[in-house]
């Protein structure tokens, strides 16, 4: 009798081997793993707390700190080049100004009218303003005075420019000061400024009879100086014995003292940048 036949081997997946199931490699990248990864990662974090930590101090350190000598002196110069943006006008150019005529005694020069015109090409005569413009000038300020007789007049202009050896420059290449060409008026200078209704309502720029300049910081001072009754420079003959224009480098240099003088940094104060 045939044995009997043997059941069929139940379907389904393999049996699992006796060492069990193989668990999948883990993923790298750059050659580290996820681990590794969250320590550089850490790490790096670390380091850039560090570095932000460091730069914040030092910054606190910087804004905090007392300014250097050098740092003061940069500041006293552009303080002293922005007083003809920041300054009343009537600070830059006082009411009255002392001057001498000799012997001691004291006359004073007074303010009659201030110039509303500042550029640099119309407050001077063109080969002034060559100059001026080939230096950097920012402005040129105007002022008339007459002298305590009221029988004198000068204009007294301030040219601004960016710092004293831009002004400096200029200064130097402005022809020297001189007396009146007699061929046709005073030589090449500041535009004379005429207020009507005070003592220098005549004086015009043909009643310009001596010229002067000076040079204060960043500022030059431009004078033209003549008579109230407006007579021209052609009609002149001679130099006055008296020297009725000795007032106008006087009241220039009485202008631009205080105007070009440093002053000690107040670091707290609005026209001051440190």
């Amino acid at each position: 009798m045939p044995p009997p036949p043997m059941p069929p081997a139940p379907s389904g997946p393999p049996a699992p081997s006796a060492s069990g199931p193989r668990a999948p490699a883990p993923a790298t990248v750059l050659g580290l793993r996820a681990r590794q990864w969250m320590v550089v990662a850490a790490a790096l974090a670390g380091c850039y707390l560090t570095a932000s930590a460091a730069a914040l101090t030092g910054s606190w350190a910087l804004m905090n700190r007392e300014p250097t000598n050098a740092e003061l002196r940069q500041a006293a110069l552009a303080e002293v080049a922005r007083r003809w943006q920041v300054w009343p006008a009537g600070r830059i150019f006082p009411e009255r100004v002392a001057y001498s005529r000799g012997g001691g005694e004291s006359e004073f020069a007074t303010r009659v009218g201030i110039a509303p015109q500042t550029g640099c090409d119309t407050a001077v005569d063109q080969e002034y303003a060559l100059v001026l413009r080939k230096h950097g000038c920012r402005a040129v300020l105007r002022a008339t005075y007459t002298d305590q007789l009221q029988g004198v007049v000068v204009t007294v202009g301030v040219a601004a420019f960016p710092d004293q050896w831009r002004a400096d420059k200029a200064f130097r290449e402005l022809p020297a000061n001189a007396d009146p060409d007699r061929s046709g008026g005073v030589r090449p200078t500041v535009r004379a400024a005429a207020f009507p209704g005070t003592a220098a309502a005549r004086f015009t720029d043909a009643a310009r009879q001596e010229r002067g300049t000076d040079r204060g910081g960043p500022y030059v001072m431009l004078t033209a100086s003549g008579y109230a009754d407006g007579r021209p420079a052609e009609v002149t003959t001679k130099k006055h014995p008296a020297r009725p224009f000795v007032l106008a480098p006087q009241v220039a240099r009485g202008i631009a003292k205080p105007l070009s003088t440093q002053a000690l940094p107040d670091c707290s104060s609005r026209e001051w940048r440190c």
